[in-house]
């Protein structure tokens, strides 16, 4: 009142400074600046000044007033009723008594840059103005004692609304904080209106009449008295004229309680600074009010709430303080606990719900079991899974709560809603519908999630769809589609061959799945096993032809047993084959596979099979081709026919001679007329001088058909044939006895007369005879440098050599093949295993056919040639016998 202003630190240590000279009547301190607006009076009369103070800054010991300006609208005199700055600095409003406002636009601490103007002209006392700030838009809110405006400051003209008509008095109006929304509050006798900057919002019956209200950290403060006084003396600055008991309530209005509430004598105002409610009574007396921490009133109040069974304000009150979700998640279970004691499952089930992720599942599950609510735990199952905290019991449980009630549309929105996201175990939940008969259900979450098996199981176990089974393994990649094909391949072949066979041509071949966007070849390289899934064929025999002779025709490197398979079976059906036309096709077919190369590996194999079946072609072929000429002989003897033996001895008797020699045999044990084929074998032995005579009349000895006449022009020729060779041999014989005798007397020439050489050309390059020449006893003669350009020895002459040579190999090999002959029939004789010294000679060769090779390149040593014959004589084996 004296045109000071202080300042009470924390400290209490009061100091001050003179802003005015008379009196100052208004201040507002910004929140975010240390910025201070005043109001007050320099001289007598209404002239109000507005001051505003830099704290920050000094001049001369006192704050700096950066800004001074008369208050005035325009030249009418009338009194500051109400002051309030907008926390951004460009925007200031000061209420008269008069019902004006003016607006102040712009940086409210200069002159320069603001702009002050009128906004606002009524007949009422201004009474209260505050700024509202929501995103770029401002607001003012503007109140007198008979109405309530709301101006838009972002708007260019201001225009503006007006909310209600009724106002209140000074210091009745306050704007709350974003917990509700940033309305603006205004305080009746009756009620407590909130406004928006658009419309009225609720309103809250509070009797008294209210001197103060003050919003501080959500709650709203208000100082009231019952004994009712003119809005005159309360528009007078709220001095009363006795001393009345004051009521100070402090409300929280989002729980819709009251937080605190005290009788005080005559108070000045409540202040809120330094995290406490501070209120100033006439007396001169400071009362503090402090806020219990969080966890105190919440327990205070639980307390007392939950005596009351005041679940819902408890669970309000809690929220509002923001307490942790386990805090809730216990109120949550008490106030289900209390409903589920009294009865109420319905609204019990839903308190748990809100525990969901605190409160352990089994606990609401075990108390719905017992009282046999199934439809609360699915309602609580439900959630469970929306949260995705459900595990494989709890899906089965829910399923299974589904299936009790034989509720298909909420099972059908389980199992479908999840698109992007699975709540639940996929494999678990097929499980329980399929045990339950929801077959259909359960398939749809097999295809969708993939799982292959259960599909498919399903489809063929139970369904019974062979069809659609069949078509969703076309679908599967190439390996899954090749083991369900192993492992259902014999259901589907008995209920759907055809399509089985034609999906198993293609997996066995060029398998692309059905639907499947990748080009061709993307695959190349992935192609099944045909042999392996020759199982599946079992009992359809027609299927698996096809199947076999489509893979030969396709895939000419099949695995052997399709080829194996495929003989086999043509066989199977050549034999019991009733018509003959098509039997004949069965047999050209069989004997084609047998031709084509594909049984070289498997021989024995395949001539089991055609034994088994009684194939003769088959069986002559295979014989043929592993060259087992006594086999096919033998196979025509046993069924008796006597011309194929003689034309298996015909055609293979080169390679295998001992043939005629069984045909023989054969023939001499029949007792019947064989006299033609004896006598044709007989011609071919004789021809081929296979056999001894006596031999043959051994062998025929045997037939009481055979009589001599058989062998008779056989018998006469192999003797006129002896008797050619014995005159042949005595000529030869007689030959090389005057040769002897002729050699015997050149020798004795040689050694008892001189010889006269008489050559008169070298006999290597025909040249006449020069010295120094060179003469041999056998009569050739050499110039010297032809004789060492092309002699092998001083001592032999080159023209006599090899025939020399050839000689004197002989005759070692004479010796050698004497000696050896006699050794071996020693070590025979000698020896207690025989067999083992034939063996070991034939290991060393002995018995090998000789190849005697006389003419050796120049230059190889003697020891060479010698060590040569030694082998080649080892080797020897042509004896006559």
């Amino acid at each position: 009142m004296e045109g000071q202003i202080w300042f009470l630190p924390r400290s209490l240590q009061l100091s001050g400074f003179q802003a005015y000279k008379l009196r100052v009547t208004h201040l507002y301190q910004l929140k975010q600046h240390s910025i201070l607006v005043s109001v007050g009076e320099d001289e007598e009369g209404i002239n109000p000044l507005v001051k505003v103070w830099n704290l920050e800054k000094r001049d001369g010991g006192n704050p700096l007033c950066t800004r001074i300006f008369p208050a005035i609208p325009g030249n009418k005199p009338t009194v500051v009723s109400c002051l309030t700055v907008h926390e951004n600095l460009n925007f200031m409003a000061i209420g008269f008594a008069d019902g004006s406002v003016v607006l102040t636009k712009g940086d409210i601490t200069r002159d320069r840059h603001s702009k002050t103007q009128i906004l606002h002209e009524g007949s009422y006392p201004v009474t209260g103005l505050a700024f509202r700030q929501s995103g770029k838009t401002t607001h003012l809110f503007v109140v007198t004692t008979e109405n309530i405006q709301c101006y838009m400051l972002s708007v260019k003209d201001y225009p503006h609304l007006e909310l209600d008509t009724h106002g209140c008095g000074l210091r009745c109006s306050s704007l709350s904080d974003p917990s509700q929304d940033l309305q603006f509050i205004v305080a009746g006798n009756e009620c407590v209106y909130l406004y928006q900057p658009d419309e009225r919002g609720p309103c809250f019956a509070f009797e008294g009449q209210k001197l103060i209200v003050h919003w501080y950290r959500g709650y709203l403060i208000i100082v009231s008295k019952d004994r009712k006084t003119s809005p005159k003396s309360e528009f007078a600055g709220n001095e009363a004229q006795n001393s009345d008991k004051q009521v100070l309530n402090i409300y929280d209005l989002c729980n819709k309680f009251i937080a605190y509430s005290s009788i005080f004598d005559d108070i000045v105002d409540v202040l809120a600074e330094w995290g406490s409610l501070y209120v100033l009574t006439r007396d001169g007396k400071i009362h503090v009010l402090q806020e219990k921490d969080t966890q105190t009133k919440l327990e205070a109040c639980k307390s007392m709430l939950f005596r009351k069974n005041l679940f819902e304000m408890a669970i309000n009150l809690a929220k509002s303080h923001h307490l942790d979700s386990d805090g809730l998640s216990e109120i949550f279970r008490q106030y289900g606990d209390h409903l589920y004691n009294k009865g109420n499952h319905d609204g019990a089930i839903q308190q748990y719900i809100r525990t969901i992720g605190k409160l352990e599942p089994s606990y609401v599950i075990r108390k719905f079991l017992d009282a046999q609510r199934i439809h609360n735990l699915t309602a609580y199952l439900q959630t469970l899974h929306l949260q995705s905290l459900a595990n494989a019991d709890h899906t089965t449980l829910l399923l299974n709560c589904y299936t009790k009630l034989k509720d298909s549309s909420k099972l059908e929105e389980f199992i479908k809603t999840s698109e992007s996201e699975v709540r639940f175990d996929v494999e678990t939940a097929i499980k329980v519908l399929r045990q339950a008969g929801y077959y259909s259900h359960a398939v749809y979450l097999a295809e969708k999630h993939a799982h292959h098996e259960w599909y498919l199981k399903i489809q063929l176990e139970d369904i019974k769809n062979y069809q659609e089974a069949l078509r969703y393994i076309g679908k599967l990649p190439f390996d899954q589609a090749e083991s369900n094909m192993k492992r259902y391949g014999k259901i589907l072949m008995h209920h759907v061959p055809n399509e089985t066979t034609e999906l198993l041509k293609i997996l066995c071949t060029d398998y692309q799945p059905s639907g499947d966007n990748e080009g061709p070849g993307m695959l190349e390289g992935k192609k099944a096993n045909s042999e392996e899934f020759i199982p599946v064929f079992a009992n359809n025999s027609r299927e698996l032809k096809a199947f076999l002779e489509h893979m030969t025709e396709v895939q000419a490197d099949s695995p052997q047993g399709v080829y194996d398979t495929l003989l086999e079976l043509r066989l199977q059906n050549w034999a019991h084959e009733q018509d003959e036309q098509i039997k004949e096709k069965l047999h050209n077919e069989a004997l084609t596979l047998l031709k084509s190369g594909r049984f070289k590996t498997v021989f024995d194999k395949a001539l089991v099979l055609c034994q088994m079946h009684n194939f003769k072609d088959g069986v002559l072929y295979l014989y043929e081709q592993g060259k087992l000429f006594q086999q096919i002989m033998h196979y025509h003897m046993q069924n008796e026919q006597y011309k194929k033996v003689i034309e298996v001895c015909e055609l293979y008797g080169d390679q295998e001679a001992c043939l005629w020699e069984q045909a023989l045999g054969y023939f001499a044990r029949k007792e019947e007329d064989c006299k033609e084929y004896i006598a044709a074998v007989l011609k071919h032995i004789e021809n081929k001088n296979l056999m001894p005579p006596l031999l043959v009349v051994q062998t025929l000895a045997h037939n009481s058909t055979a009589t001599l006449s058989v062998i008779k022009d056989y018998l006469v020729n192999k003797l006129q044939k002896q008797s050619r060779q014995i005159e042949q041999d005595e000529q030869r014989i007689q030959k090389y006895r005057e040769e002897t005798t002729r050699i015997r007397q050149e020798i004795e020439e040689l050694k008892a007369s001189p010889k006269i050489f008489q050559k008169t050309k070298c006999s290597i390059c025909t040249s006449a005879l020069e010295l120094p020449s060179v003469h041999f006893l056998c009569g050739h003669s050499f110039h010297q440098h032809c004789f060492e350009s092309y002699s092998e020895s001083d001592s032999e002459c080159p023209t006599c050599m090899p025939e020399n040579r050839k000689v004197m190999d002989m005759i070692r090999a004479q010796e050698q093949k004497r000696d050896l002959h006699d050794q071996f029939q020693h070590q025979l004789k000698c020896s207690n295993d025989g067999f083992s010294v034939v063996a070991d000679y034939f290991g060393r060769g002995v018995f090998n056919k000789l190849t005697l090779i006389t003419d050796l390149p120049s230059g190889k040593a003697a020891a060479t040639i010698e060590a040569g014959l030694q082998r080649e004589l080892l080797i020897h084996t042509k004896r006559s016998t």
